[in-house]
């Protein structure tokens, strides 16, 4: 039940100071808690022998009320700063693994899905805050506040002290077996809750196309009994934590009857006096907490623990892409050159490029075409070192990339992905996402590239028109556009677009393609396309098919070898024909 803590035991190590204090603090409280019954005792012991006087009275009730401020004022001071920690590990948690998502690669994502990720890093680490903070002060008041009020009632009467705790026993069974569900049981209900929030960014994600088929109510149907299963695993949870406190009630009760009966006939007997029997029934209401706060305890710390399991699960994960040991720097990629170059995804049977040899200086352009699944995109990806490197040599400089610092091959890189991400930010912002300090003049120039400019006047508020989630207020052809404008603005060593102009028509793409040519003099540009007009002004274009190069040369030379581009450039020449 424990182990959360060990697990946890970095961040106490780090705030020790605050954790010394809050609980030290703490436990100062509980041992002045103990003073108003005794002195309520001893008060009401003199009533009973007429020895009370105003001047004690008096007495009596300054000290208590003394011990009430003081109490009124430690307790801030540990709330402060035991409930401070709590919000402290939940940001650092959160922080933590927000850094190690975005070193994650395509198959940690393939393995875990959004939604889940989600859950773990709200609900659970909210389970894991709560272990800091209040299973603090329940392992606290469990533990250290009970022996202080069990040392107290020893020695106010030892004999009823014993009696009245033969129930409590049967409250450390209870507590264990209870704990054990409740850790099985809450795993599985918050497995269920990732399940329903990657359901329901599906659905937002998609409703575009869920009104096109009219899907909305069978989509609705199909919520509804995710949303069923969460409840149903949660009732399964609460069934279990519903058992906690009357279980404790009733062992509690039961130390109550013993305390009353037994302690009458202690007084009967002249063992006890009423002050004494008074004092230490408040005594055992003080233990009503710390027994409660064993419940609590092993209910928040199997949350906690089943919580953080899942998120050290992500945490843990090893990337799949990592720097050498020994790394070498290259400041600018004079020539990329691939080797009898073989790659395969993970889960792939087969080669997705085999026995590719190619060399690309600095300042030509590729064109990469092919039918549908030749590989295309596999192969530009892999500059961006999303995957281990497959077999054969790809290097840059004469050194495998491999021993490039990932930072230093991306900080080279524009990027244009086939699906275009767009963030929930102004045109503006989206674009200065390629370059933070950009001016006013670099986006517009970055605009003026990517053939954007005349599209800005139609916008509602210019480039400052917020785009939505993921671009939903622009056209396909706009976000192309806009994401070109981000790789543009970062004037990068290596620019990729892959299938990047698909959305724009043949006049835009002449226009996009005209400005790469002027404005990329010396640097090195790769092109994937289905439109040989792409790039028919590359310095060099290759044709895959299976993951091979199967055909290779200037737009000129492949059409004089009668092969496949050849074939496709005249189909899509008759087709503009007409």
């Amino acid at each position: 039940m424990l182990s959360v803590l060990g697990k946890l035991g970095w961040f106490f190590k780090e705030h020790k100071t605050r954790y010394i204090i809050g609980v030290t603090m703490l436990i100062v409280v509980g041992v002045i808690e103990l003073i108003p019954p005794r002195l309520l005792g001893q008060a009401i012991d003199d009533i009973v022998y007429g020895v009370i006087t105003a001047e004690s009275l008096l007495r009596y009730l300054s000290y208590i009320l003394i011990s009430m401020v003081v109490i009124y004022g430690i307790t801030y001071v540990w709330m402060y700063q035991i409930f401070g920690g709590a919000n402290l590990v939940e940001r650092k948690l959160r922080s933590k693994l927000m850094r190690h998502l975005l070193k994650m690669t395509p198959p940690f994502f393939e393995k875990h899905r959004t939604g889940d990720l989600m859950a773990r890093a709200t609900n659970d680490l909210r389970s894991v805050s709560q272990t800091t903070g209040f299973g603090m002060l329940t392992l606290t008041d469990s533990t250290a506040f009970l022996v202080v009020v069990l040392f107290a009632m020893f020695l106010l009467q030892w004999k009823l002290t014993l009696a009245a705790l033969l129930p409590l026993p049967f409250i450390a069974v209870a507590m264990n077996v209870f704990g054990k569900k409740i850790h099985e049981r809450y795993t599985v209900a918050q497995n269920a809750f990732g399940d329903m929030n990657d359901q329901v960014l599906e659905s937002v994600g998609g409703v575009r196309v869920l009104r096109a088929y009219v899907q909305e109510k069978s989509d609705e149907a199909r919520f509804r009994g995710i949303t069923q299963d969460v409840y149903e695993k949660n009732i399964e949870v609460a069934k279990v934590d519903a058992l906690f406190d009357p279980t404790i009630r009733l062992c509690i009760g039961l130390s109550y009857m013993i305390g009353l009966g037994y302690g009458a006939y202690l007084i009967i007997h002249n063992e006890l006096s009423l002050g004494e029997l008074l004092a230490f029934n408040m005594y055992l209401g003080m233990m009503i907490w710390p027994m409660f706060a064993i419940g609590n305890l092993i209910n928040v710390m199997q949350r906690g623990n089943a919580s953080l399991d899942r998120v050290n699960e992500v945490l843990f994960y090893t990337p799949d892409v990592q720097d050498a040991a020994q790394t070498k720097d290259v400041a600018v990629p004079e020539m990329l050159t691939w080797s009898n170059y073989r790659f395969r995804y993970p889960a792939s049977t087969a080669d997705n490029l085999a026995h590719v040899s190619l060399t690309l200086r600095k300042g030509q352009t590729l064109g990469i075409v092919g039918r549908t699944g030749s590989g295309k995109s596999t192969f530009v990806k892999q500059l961006l070192r999303e995957y281990p490197m497959g077999d054969g040599e790809f290097r840059i400089n004469g050194v495998p990339v491999e021993q490039i610092p990932i930072d230093r091959i991306h900080s080279w890189i524009g990027y244009v992905p086939q699906e275009q991400i767009l963030f929930s930010k102004t045109v503006k912002q989206n674009i200065l996402f390629g370059r933070s300090g950009g001016s006013d003049d670099d986006v517009m120039n970055a605009i003026d590239t990517a053939s954007f400019t005349h599209d800005v006047p139609t916008l509602l508020n210019g480039v400052e028109t917020l785009v939505g989630e993921r671009g939903v207020a622009l056209s396909g052809g706009q976000k192309q556009r806009v994401s070109l404008a981000r790789a543009f603005i970062k004037e990068p060593e290596i620019l990729i677009l892959d299938d990047a102009l698909s959305a724009v028509d043949a006049r835009t793409e002449a226009n996009i393609i005209a400005n790469i040519r002027e404005q990329r003099s010396g640097k090195t540009t790769l092109i994937t396309t289905h439109r040989l007009s792409a790039v028919e002004h590359a310095d060099r274009i290759i044709v895959l098919d299976d993951g091979k190069i199967i055909e290779e040369g200037t737009h000129e030379e492949l059409l004089k070898q009668d092969g496949w581009y050849k074939e496709q450039y005249e189909r899509q020449q008759l087709e503009s024909g007409l």
